[in-house]
């Protein structure tokens, strides 16, 4: 009886394995699947989150010559990133209430059409989402990069006499890897908001950069990062060492932000004219945090609020920032401005030309931008090619602005702006690619804050 009992619960002990390993496989095989799908993508980025970075290998070798031990690590990733979600969009995508289609005011062309099929009973035709539906697709052609000096005169005539280092270099440039991103990321914004028909990127948006370049001089060995796109406008930065005092409204304005990303350790006494405007704003948060009134929602927001200010306000006293109203600078998609690896990236700092027409402006990089726009200078660029240019007003509408950034040129460390070393370093640039053509000079600017 005993051995009966011993077998009956060696055979049961057996199916429970049989069945579990059955068990498992299944398992692992959904597993599979399930990594294989969009899904999965997300799943393994989350278990990234979670047991954090994939290891880092070091190596370790010898120096014969020395025999000291030197440590090598793998290159960083690049930022560079695909389609975050290539195989959108998934199942069925309903604008919110209150969104008519006749607001597609952004240059979106709308074919309206219709079609009737025979049907089952309309009792059952009701229940059958199918049966009665309006579809609408989002078109975009994806635009090649200007690669020619063809291509590139289409929309800039007189770039070869302008820089007429161009044509030998051309043959050797490449489309920047960040053209293509660029335009990724951009049409992963359309994606994301194509349900919300009011919110969809413009056609004019969309289509702001005729071509991004990586050009590099046989002879100098200088490279060079050229982009043709259109311009708008930048206004913001703030420095109390060079201008003490601004206007109310930009002091207590809520959007105006005082900061670019180029700054440089302040050297001056007088404090920033902005934090004025911050610390009252402080001031009011607190006030409504102690009102009973408030909600909690409300209330832990402001706390976040007054933090940012107070970070905000620590950054002013401590750094002084380009002002977009006097100083000549270029933006630049901050997705590029961080890449340390591709070696014709502009940093912040670095030295640039902006061409329109015949007209050749020196500037820096000293902002960064959203990573799905490019084109983009400040207020003081944009008032020199367009007096009537704004904030809410770009002085140039067409793709026939020309980018130059020498990459890798910014001086260390930063210092305050100064025109004339900018105009002479520019120069000495534009001179390790050919120059400037004949009878084209080199734009001067006036220092608008001078205080002699």
């Amino acid at each position: 009886m005993a051995r009966n009992q011993r077998k009956s619960k060696s055979q049961g002990a057996g199916r429970f394995s049989a069945i579990l390993g059955v068990g498992l496989i299944l398992m692992a095989a959904l597993g599979i699947v399930l990594l294989l799908t969009p899904l999965g993508g997300k799943v393994k980025r989350g278990l990234k989150e979670l047991l954090g970075r994939e290891p880092v290998v070091v190596k370790r070798t010898v120096n014969s010559g020395s025999g000291k031990t030197q440590v090598s690590r793998p290159e960083e990733l690049s930022p560079l990133e695909k389609d975050p979600d290539p195989q959108f969009p998934k199942g069925v995508l309903r604008p919110p209430d209150g969104v008519e289609i006749r607001r597609l005011s952004k240059g979106i062309d709308l074919k309206v059409g219709f079609n009737s099929t025979a049907g089952e009973l309309a009792s059952m035709e009701r229940k059958d989402r199918e049966a009665y539906l309006a579809e609408y697709t989002l078109k975009v052609r994806m635009p090649r990069a200007a690669t020619s000096l063809e291509d590139l005169t289409r929309t800039s005539p007189q770039l070869p006499e302008v820089f007429p280092g161009l044509g030998a270099m051309l043959p050797q440039a490449k489309v920047s890897a960040w053209y293509s991103q660029l335009y990724a990321n951009k049409a992963a914004r359309l994606k994301s908001d194509v349900g919300r028909l009011d919110d969809v990127l413009s056609r004019h948006n969309f289509y702001d950069c005729e071509t991004i370049l990586n050009l590099r001089s046989e002879e100098s060995g200088q490279r060079l990062f050229l982009m043709q796109a259109e311009m708008d406008v930048v206004s913001d930065g703030s420095d109390g060492d060079r201008l003490a005092e601004m206007p109310e409204k930009i002091v207590n304005s809520t959007n105006y932000q005082p900061f670019t990303s180029y700054r440089w350790r302040k050297t001056g006494r007088t404090p920033n004219p902005m934090i004025e405007g911050w610390e009252r704003r402080v001031g009011k948060a607190r006030q409504e945090i102690e009102n009973a009134a408030t909600g909690k929602e409300r209330k832990n927001w402001l706390v976040n609020r007054i933090k940012m200010l107070e970070a905000g306000i620590a950054d002013m006293k401590y750094a002084s920032f380009l002002i977009a109203e006097y100083d000549p600078f270029i933006v630049i998609p901050s997705n590029i401005l961080t890449d340390r690896r591709d070696p014709y990236a502009p940093n912040i700092g670095d030295f640039a030309l902006v061409v329109h027409g015949r007209s050749v402006y020196p500037a820096i990089v000293g902002d960064a931008g959203p990573s799905f726009k490019v084109g983009e200078a400040s207020l003081r660029m944009a008032r020199e090619i367009n007096a009537d240019a704004d904030p809410y007003s770009r002085p140039v509408s067409d793709l026939t602005v020309t980018y130059l950034v020498f990459p890798r040129s910014a001086d260390d460390p930063k210092r305050p702006p100064d025109y004339e070393q900018w105009h002479k370093r520019c120069g000495e640039l534009v001179n390790k690619v050919g120059g400037l053509g004949e009878g084209v000079e080199l734009y001067r600017w006036k220092n608008l804050l001078s205080l002699d």
